[in-house]
């Protein structure tokens, strides 16, 4: 290095950090002591007065095998110093263990002193806050030394401080640090160097210089500075010991980085913001800039389809993440979300096609593949000043996922090896996110995609009631849920509503969902009453549970729901629910009056709580009255307790002139975030009634002449309805169900038809035994009654009723006689 204004700067100080005295001593040429240290009083007891203008031998006598002092001496100047481990004797007499190290300084005219730096062994501790010097110590560090006099002028210098700075000996003597380097900033080292000549306490000062032995490059340097005192114990000077610690600094910065990775990178499942994690964390720590571009498909979840060492065509990225100190060079070339082409043959190619890294230290954008290949990135590479280039593949399990592109502009130090690695462990850490978050995807894409399927597609209320319906998956953060609905048609015009909730997230939450879907449709065509259907559907959960205990090879899972059962019938306007553990209904009637009717909640399906049983609730409803099912991600949240949710939903469908779709809309968007950390499902009806004229009825007596009564009614009221054409089937049905009624029943029968989207005609009795269709054989004369009902009907059944059963069948209507 020169002494030239042109030079970079010796040194950038850095903050200044108090340590424990060290004990130094000074020696002539021939040994004696010439200057002493408060420190070397404290470890061996003996004071300046004592020691200095006396034999060091006094205070270090050497071992018996050691060669007199003057062949020391002479080994000491032919190896340009010693380190070694020695007895010493404290002046009470007892022994003491140090580490010694005796370096060679040079002054002017070829003059030599020896400096000695002595350390009780059993008093280092690398924690301590000189715990990199201590240690350089002991592992025979190369130490610059250089010793200046009150007016804190050079006078001892060792061999090792020329190394240090390339500055030669002999133009360190009589001169100051800032008159020794013109453009240094010295005056924070010679405050330091002032503090410790004042009878301050030794100081330890970290800064950077440039040996020219390593090319310019910055290294880190740690000087110690201590007092030396005379035989009066004044101030003799200050001696200041250099040692680089370079790779101490830099592998604690790199663990830092590491560990800041650790915390920054993969904050979430989502893909793209992983890579803007990524190119946040690089800049300023490595790089001045930093670009992520991810495949085309990583984006969407996918993995690449080529893998590493294979060929494809022009391959295509999309930028997710770009970071740089200068905000200007955030346009080179493209911006978040854009599209890249890259050149195959370029050396953004070549890493995506054999996975490894490509480091230029010095970029050259004026010729070769830079301009040959793309000279418009070229141009702009040049203009962001950038000069030192890294190239990372991102790669997960043989893939190359992407690319990470790090420069540096404002730096002037090229990039090394070492940052290379250290660039290649943080792309590690972020390429495990990102394949992390594709497993994630693809496994969330499953589960979204099964639950679409098992959900219905269409939902119609039929005569009964006009509906409509939303769901909202949740954020990727926690994964599709279990939440599902239902609208099923029963008979007699009468809709069943069903909103559940399994517990869990993810592809097994879908897929029990499905089960219990299934499960409850099943347990709707049995026609029973909701607190009977959510009994045996408690039964199935519990029974998938145990199930999933039994398997060998999976851990048993958590099996549990939520469900809210509804059945409501157009003739009676009349609806009766029951709820396992399931958020309680909104009820808006026609004026916009909004209630949450208080309804036994039932415990959750699976848990065994058999002994509770659940319970129905009847209500009646208005024509033109709204329900709305919804599930807990609906109006639950972690800042807000589950009151403020449910007025919020109330307020959003207390406006009772929108249409149902409108409705929906409207409630999703007073979400408190259109990301929910839960599944949001809403399911809305709004009540019809049948007309009087659809629906007709008639009290039957218990005997034979019923079944002529009953089939000349239906006759009539047939032909009123325009249905003509069906009273041939229709007789013969009702025939055979009041039949069927007076032989095996008991009490008044009630016949009664409803024409809807479909006629359907219903007899009941106070029997509470359900008919069971069986073959007959040839020579059987009973038994083919309901055999014709079925054969004659579009489907027929049979359902509980308060007082009985009710048997019922259905036919289809010409469209133009279907009642809207």
């Amino acid at each position: 290095m020169t002494n030239t204004d042109h030079t970079p700067p010796l040194a950038e100080p850095v903050s200044p950090r108090e340590i424990p005295d060290a004990a130094i001593a000074m020696l002539d040429a021939e040994g004696t002591v010439v200057g002493w240290t408060h420190a070397a009083e404290q470890l061996v007891g003996y004071s300046a007065g004592e020691v200095v203008g006396r034999s060091a031998s006094h205070v270090l006598p050497p071992a018996e095998d050691a060669p007199s002092a003057s062949a020391f001496a002479e080994q000491c100047r032919a190896q340009d110093g010693w380190s070694g481990t020695v007895m010493v004797r404290h002046r009470d007499g007892h022994a003491i263990k140090m580490t010694l190290r005796i370096s060679l300084l040079w002054g002017r005219d070829a003059g030599t002193r020896w400096l000695v730096s002595v350390t009780d062994i059993g008093t280092l501790s690398s924690g301590a806050p000189n715990g990199a010097v201590r240690e350089s110590l002991l592992a025979r560090a190369p130490i610059g030394i250089t010793v200046y006099d009150p007016q804190l002028r050079c006078t001892w210098v060792s061999d090792v401080m020329e190394r240090h700075v390339g500055v030669p000996r002999d133009r360190w003597f009589g001169r100051r640090l800032k008159d020794l380097f013109p453009g240094f900033e010295a005056e924070a080292l010679e405050s330091v160097m002032r503090q410790v000549l004042e009878g301050g306490p030794t100081k330890v000062h970290e800064y950077r210089a440039w040996p020219p032995a390593d090319r310019g490059r910055a290294h880190l340097f740690s000087a110690s500075f201590f007092c030396l005192q005379d035989a009066d114990g004044k101030a003799l000077g200050v001696c200041s010991m250099s040692v680089d610690v370079t790779g101490n600094r830099r592998a604690r910065e790199r663990l830092a980085i590491l560990s800041e990775a650790s915390t920054r990178i993969g904050s979430t499942l989502d893909l793209m913001q992983t890579g803007q994690e990524l190119a946040d964390l690089a800049v300023p720590l490595l790089a001045d800039v930093a670009v992520v571009d991810l495949m085309e498909s990583v984006p969407l979840g996918l993995e690449p389809s080529a893998r590493i060492g294979t060929t494809s065509r022009r391959p295509v990225l999309r930028r997710a993440g770009v970071a740089s100190i200068d905000l200007g060079v955030l346009e080179l070339p493209a911006v978040r979300e854009e599209v890249i082409h890259v050149p195959p043959t370029s050396s953004f190619g070549a890493a995506l096609r054999t996975g490894r890294s490509h480091l230029e230290p010095v970029l050259d954008t004026h010729a070769g593949p830079w301009v040959d290949h793309d000279p418009t990135r070229a141009q702009k590479v040049r203009d962001s000043g950038i000069h030192s280039l890294m190239v990372v593949p991102i790669r997960a399990r043989r893939c190359v996922l992407g690319l990470a592109v790090f420069g540096r502009s404002e730096e002037p130090t090229p990039f090394q090896e070492d940052d290379l690695l250290l660039a290649e462990e943080l792309v590690t850490r972020a390429a495990l996110s990102l394949d992390n978050a594709i497993q994630y995807a693809r496994q969330r894409t499953a589960a979204l995609t099964l639950q679409r399927d098992l959900l219905p597609h269409h939902v119609g209320g039929g005569a009964a009631l006009d509906v409509a319906s939303r769901y909202v998956p949740a954020d990727t953060d926690h994964g599709v849920g279990g939440d599902w609905f239902d609208v099923i048609k029963l008979s007699g015009a009468r809709v069943a509503l069903v909103v559940g909730d399994v517990v869990g997230h993810g592809i097994n939450a879908a897929a029990t969902m499905g089960r219990l879907r299934t499960a409850v449709r099943t347990l709707a065509d049995m026609e029973l009453p909701p607190h009977e259907l959510l009994t045996h559907l408690d039964d199935t959960v519990r029974r998938l549970s145990e199930e999933d205990a039994d398997a060998p090879d999976q851990a048993p899972a958590a099996v549990g729901a939520t469900c809210l059962y509804a059945v409501y019938d157009p003739v009676t306007r009349r609806c009766t629910m029951a709820r396992a553990g399931h958020p309680p209904p909104a009820i808006i009637d026609p004026q916009g009056r909004v209630a949450f009717p208080d309804m036994p909640a039932g415990a959750p399906l699976g848990l065994g709580l058999g002994l509770v049983p659940f319970e129905s609730v009847e209500l009646e409803l208005p024509e033109g009255t709204l329900l709305a099912l919804y599930t807990d991600g609906l109006v639950e949240s972690r800042d807000d307790d589950i009151d403020v949710g449910l007025d919020r939903l109330g307020a959003a469908l207390a406006e009772t002139d929108s249409s149902l779709e409108d409705l929906c809309s409207q409630v999703i968007e007073t979400l408190p975030t259109q990301s929910p950390a839960d599944d949001v499902t809403l399911l809305l009806a709004r009540t019809r009634g049948l007309e009087v004229a659809q629906v007709a009825s008639w009290e039957l007596s218990n005997a034979p002449a019923a079944v002529r009564i009953a089939r000349q009614a239906a006759a009539r009221q047939l032909s009123e309805w325009g249905l003509e054409h069906l009273v041939p089937t229709v007789e013969l049905i009702v025939s055979e169900l009041v039949t069927n009624a007076i032989r095996y029943g008991g009490g008044p029968i009630c016949l009664r038809l409803i024409q809807h989207q479909v006629l359907t005609c219903e007899v009941s009795d106070s029997n509470t035994s359900h008919p069971r269709p069986r073959q007959p054989h040839i020579i059987d004369e009973q038994g083919r009654g309901l055999f014709l009902v079925a054969q004659l009907s579009r489907r027929w059944g049979s359902r509980s009723a308060t007082d009985g059963k009710v048997v019922w069948a259905e036919q289809d209507l010409p469209s133009k006689a279907v009642a809207v």
